[in-house]
């Protein structure tokens, strides 16, 4: 892959995936023949890319402070043209890549450009939520107002069509409510984290959630801006790899 990766960490140890338990577990053979547990971090249904007998990619990191030493990060599938690709599927990383790819400027064009960023800040009615990132333009920005961006990381697709979500998704349907409450005093930004290289654009996964699908569509109508961004996933680092369109519905409309 060209260019500087957007994250770069040591290599990652490949094998294959057993089996996938409890929600936070898995057991994978590495490629030395060992087999050790994994933490998983994705506790969602992973529609398209749990694939016992498939490859994965795990970190090794011991700490006294953990009870597993090895996390599961990369899991190897078919893209939507046949030939394997490998997608990210550790929750706990697009909220990094999405901030990246902020600070490196790749979304100038998109946000402005921007002076500060807060991440986890309280709001919605109740302030009982937590925007992911909340943007502070920079002071030569024409447009001032805050702008509150919400990451979604997004695995499942359809051919070459990523949808978001998976499974039905209160906390989801909550957060595009929230947002859509946002514009126009400030800007709301939702960036579904496309957590593969082999999609060419993005939709709600209808038929996963239909109510998330129609508060897309609401949200789109609110002033709610979308910016899926793609990413390629290697055994060392993570690339950019640039933004895709947004199709509102998961089934083209005639």
């Amino acid at each position: 892959m060209p260019g500087q990766p957007l994250l770069e960490f040591e290599p990652l140890q490949e094998g294959v995936l057993l089996k996938r338990y409890k929600r936070f577990l898995a057991d994978v053979r590495l490629d030395d023949g060992s087999e050790v547990t994994a933490h998983c971090a994705n506790t969602g249904p992973m529609t398209g890319v749990l694939h016992p007998g498939g490859r994965v990619r795990l970190r090794y990191a011991p700490s006294p402070t953990r009870k597993l030493a090895w996390t599961w990060e990369q899991a190897e599938v078919a893209g939507a043209d046949g030939s394997p690709c490998w997608v990210g599927i550790n929750t706990a990383l697009p909220n990094r890549l999405i901030r990246a790819a902020i600070e490196a400027g790749h979304l100038d064009t998109q946000l402005g450009a921007i002076g500060s960023i807060r991440p986890e800040v309280a709001y919605g009615a109740d302030k009982r939520s937590r925007i992911d990132l909340l943007l502070q333009p920079d002071e030569t920005a024409k447009d001032q107002r805050p702008i509150y961006l919400e990451v979604k990381n997004t695995t499942w697709s359809e051919g070459s069509l990523a949808l978001f979500p998976d499974t039905v998704t209160e906390r989801g349907q909550k957060h595009l409510k929230e947002l859509s409450a946002l514009p126009p005093e400030a800007r709301a930004v939702l960036v579904p984290c496309l957590s593969r290289p082999d999609v060419t654009a993005f939709a709600p996964g209808d038929s996963a959630d239909p109510r998330y699908g129609e508060l897309f569509r609401e949200a789109l109508s609110a002033g709610v801006e979308v910016f899926p961004c793609a990413f390629q996933f290697e055994r060392n680092g993570v690339f950019w790899n640039g933004l895709r369109p947004v199709q509102s519905h998961q089934s083209a409309i005639p």
